[in-house]
């Protein structure tokens, strides 16, 4: 009988998506996720099967655990979308960890793509429904696409080492422009 674990998933979770945050997959060795989670390669083996896997796992929980509540707020409108767009820039972190995911789909876990095509529909629709409580011009789901569009390269810019404060200025005239369609 093998000793019981000293460890949660949970916990494991927490501690890997930082280090996949700021490392990417590719950069992000067994050891180092040895090291942040304070777990041994046999103790992350016997709980994910492979790095891949703690990956995957890794991006399903922070998808699952991110504040979307902006979003969700009543009333819906454009406060929502820009308060959402604003906390693109998490204190310590760089950006989203799934919009960082995206530029190494050549070799995360092909099911990677599928989490994230999936999460971003899903913003999508939270976006267009915001945006359709607003009666504007343009259909509600192309305005959708332009604010997401935003957002991913918000995220990604976040990696240059953008000052927030010029970050949060161009989610301000971002959206005076967005508010007149």
């Amino acid at each position: 009988m093998g000793r019981p674990k000293n460890f949660s998933r949970e916990e494991v979770l927490q501690k890997a998506i930082p280090l996949f945050w700021k490392q990417g997959f590719a950069d992000t060795s067994l050891q180092d996720l040895e090291k942040a989670t304070g777990v041994n390669k046999s103790g992350l083996y016997s709980e994910f099967k492979s790095k891949e896997e703690l990956f995957l796992e890794s991006l399903r929980y922070y998808l699952a655990n991110r504040d979307g509540s902006s979003l969700t707020a009543t009333p819906l409108g454009w406060d929502n979308i820009e308060n959402f767009l604003k906390q693109t820039c998490p204190a310590g972190q760089k950006g989203c960890m799934a919009i960082n995911s995206m530029r190494e789909l050549a070799i995360v876990p092909p099911e990677a793509r599928a989490i994230l095509t999936t999460n971003l529909g899903g913003l999508k629709r939270l976006i267009a429904r915001n945006v359709a409580a607003k009666h504007t011009k343009l259909d509600a789901e192309s305005i959708a696409d332009i604010i997401l569009t935003f957002f991913v390269g918000l995220s990604l810019e976040q990696n240059l080492g953008t000052r927030k404060a010029l970050t949060i200025r161009k989610i301000e005239d971002f959206m005076q422009v967005v508010r007149a369609l």
